[in-house]
């Protein structure tokens, strides 16, 4: 662990709620005798005289402990580009619309912030995807995402026309709207909304899941982590004259424009994103558990039914176990629209 115990706290100012939780991260972590840093556009929102004002470059993190994210998955997606270089692990609080890869949400701040400063947590790393895209055999752009690369039609009125390759072996054309090529972390956003599985974390694998293509084979698919995925843009689709381009878009966030003959490669990244992990405790009136299990996040997040679930038919199981669980559904039910307002950056939320 750095010995300077360094933070750097990252918001979604936009958000009046978010830089209110923000502000009193900060106000705790300086208290604790920690040294908070905070990004230059962000500095009139969020800083103090105490606080140090780095610019919004892949620096802001070097040599920091920790990079704690205030906002929604979008706001998340964003300090990654600045956290994975750097190898910092990133913990999010939850002010967006379902925040799957945040650790905490709201209440549980006061719980959360103090394993932080007690250095009570874990480090879980989460498979990223490199991008790479050709013309003519010619490398023209490399970058990579945490979620998912997607390639797209560019104009609405136009499908596009596409060959998918897995292992260099040609699998299907197809005329759609475009293809998601996601990471397990991306099944519960773009991918899932596409129709995809949801896949656990902790699997390995990568996604391929076609959006509206115009085939009778046309499923998501799971394949090999180890396996290169790619994408060939042939133009318009079913020969409608003009020529149609298509567009990359990685976590909603980087935007690569695909000519015809464009080819788009996946493979697993190089380098992970770090996720920082709570001990699992309860906090709050209604027991909501910091670092719950993924199932019960699936549970909570999309307010699932387990009513009437026993278990391993535990007698003490039966009686609390899906009491607990449906603690996490109501927590999730507690976020209002005045705290929650829709404005999420782009690469939000599934």
């Amino acid at each position: 662990m750095n010995p300077k115990r360094t933070m750097l706290v990252v918001a979604h100012i936009e958000r009046p709620a978010a830089v209110r939780v923000a502000r009193l991260v900060v106000a705790r972590l300086t208290a604790a005798g920690l040294t908070v840093r905070v990004l230059a556009p962000e500095a009139a929102e969020l800083g103090t005289a105490q606080t140090q004002i780095v610019p919004a470059t892949a620096l802001a993190a070097d040599d920091a402990e920790m990079m704690l994210v205030i906002g929604g998955d979008g706001t998340l997606l964003r300090a990654a580009e600045l956290a994975r270089p750097a190898g910092v692990p990133l913990l999010g609080v939850n002010l967006g619309h379902v925040g799957f890869l945040a650790e905490a949400e709201p209440e549980d701040l006061s719980e959360a912030v103090g394993q932080v400063v007690e250095g009570k947590y874990e480090i879980e790393q989460r498979m990223t995807v490199d991008v790479t895209v050709r013309s003519n055999g010619d490398v023209d752009t490399t970058t990579w995402a945490l979620n998912e690369a997607s390639v797209e039609k560019g104009a609405r009125e136009r499908m596009l026309d596409m060959v998918i390759e897995v292992d260099g072996r040609p699998l299907s054309r197809w005329g759609c709207d475009g293809v998601v090529f996601a990471t397990p972390t991306g099944s519960t956003a773009y991918a899932f909304s596409a129709g995809g599985p949801v896949v656990w974390p902790e699997v390995e694998a990568l996604l391929l899941v076609p959006i509206s293509a115009h085939a009778l084979f046309a499923r998501p698919m799971v394949v090999s982590p180890r396996a290169v995925l790619a994408a060939e843009v042939i133009g318009p689709a079913w020969g409608q004259g003009e020529t149609s381009r298509a567009v990359l878009w990685c976590d909603g966030r980087r935007r690569v424009d695909l000519d015809p003959g464009a080819r788009v490669e996946v493979r697993r990244g190089s380098q992970p994103v770090l996720l920082a992990r709570l001990q699992g405790v309860s906090a709050g009136a209604e027991g909501t558990e910091i670092s719950a299990p993924f199932t019960d996040r699936l549970v909570a997040k999309f307010d699932l039914p387990v009513a009437g679930w026993r278990g391993k038919g535990d007698r003490r199981q039966a009686e609390h176990g899906g009491a607990a669980a449906q603690r996490g559904v109501t927590a999730a039910r507690r976020e209002t629209a005045a705290a929650r307002p829709r404005d999420e950056e782009p690469g939000g939320d599934a």
